[in-house]
């Protein structure tokens, strides 16, 4: 798993751990860790357009017509405040927001897409730390990731959240 850090774990985490010669492999482990596919070949908007976001991963996967157009390392929630999990679709976009919570007054958050109540999708101008959960639930990119899915997805578009 290439933890060096044992702080780096958490409540939740999925590790890798071998399979025995009489197990057979994984589906992700047969496939080289490539990307997942689409949900399902029916998935998807009108315009053939699938958000796919695998938690364990900290990635985005962005699809069309199930072809796989981007991925992206991302930060979602931590484990107090974890990422939801489900299908949803991306249901409102603003180029810019004031966020503000209990222990956060962020101005101008760019190119966020809500899909589901109050978690998004939006470029993050306070943190760097691509690859490890750092929000309150929300997907955390960086900005010009987030400025390209932003301008790729129209509202509809199918968010699929997985560990």
């Amino acid at each position: 798993n290439n933890i060096t850090d044992p702080n780096l774990l958490y409540v939740g985490m999925v590790l890798k751990i071998p399979n025995s010669p009489n197990t057979p492999p994984t589906t992700m482990e047969t496939s080289g860790g490539a990307p997942p596919g689409p949900i399902s070949s029916a998935s998807g908007d009108a315009s053939g357009k699938q958000i796919v976001v695998i938690l364990h991963e900290q990635r985005v996967y962005a699809y069309q017509n199930g072809q796989l157009v981007r991925n992206v390392l991302v930060s979602t929630g931590l484990p107090g405040t974890p990422t939801v999990t489900g299908t949803y679709h991306i249901y409102v976009k603003y180029t810019a927001q004031l966020m503000v919570g209990p222990d956060y007054y962020l101005p101008n958050v760019p190119w966020v897409m809500y899909f589901y109540e109050g978690y998004s999708f939006h470029g993050t101008y306070w943190h760097h730390n691509w690859g490890h959960p750092m929000s309150h639930g929300c997907v955390n990119m960086p900005t010009d990731e987030a400025l390209w899915l932003y301008d790729w997805a129209p509202v509809g578009t199918q968010v699929t959240v997985m560990w």
